[in-house]
């Protein structure tokens, strides 16, 4: 399964579908049919329903991970990394530029 093909799914869905997991689970015998059950309701996958749910888990500390806060942190630090790394290559670019041009004689 290719990670391009990934749908976006509303907040308000992922959330909805967490909390009908919670309220159906004590009537199935495994966490896997009763994820099977929401899934069929809402139409969206099984497995993305288990994900859904392993990540609510996290987020509320009931499940050792990154919590979703955590995630996007990181994700908006590793943007803002890169944003500086292309910065300091301009400026270092610039730096060597003009260096090479105070260097020149009988300017």
């Amino acid at each position: 399964m290719s990670g391009n093909t990934s749908k976006r799914y509303p907040a308000e869905l992922k959330e909805r579908a967490v909390r009908m997991y919670g309220e159906v689970r004590p009537d199935h015998d495994t966490d896997w049919a009763a994820m099977g059950k929401v899934a069929e309701l809402l139409g969206v996958g099984q497995e993305t329903l288990r994900k859904w749910v392993r990540q609510g888990e996290v987020d509320d500390g009931q499940r050792p991970g990154i919590t979703s806060e955590e995630s996007a942190e990181i994700k908006r630090l590793k943007r803002e990394n890169a944003e500086l790394k292309r910065a300091n290559a301009i400026l270092k670019a610039a730096s060597a530029f003009f260096a090479a041009e105070l260097d020149r004689p009988g300017q």
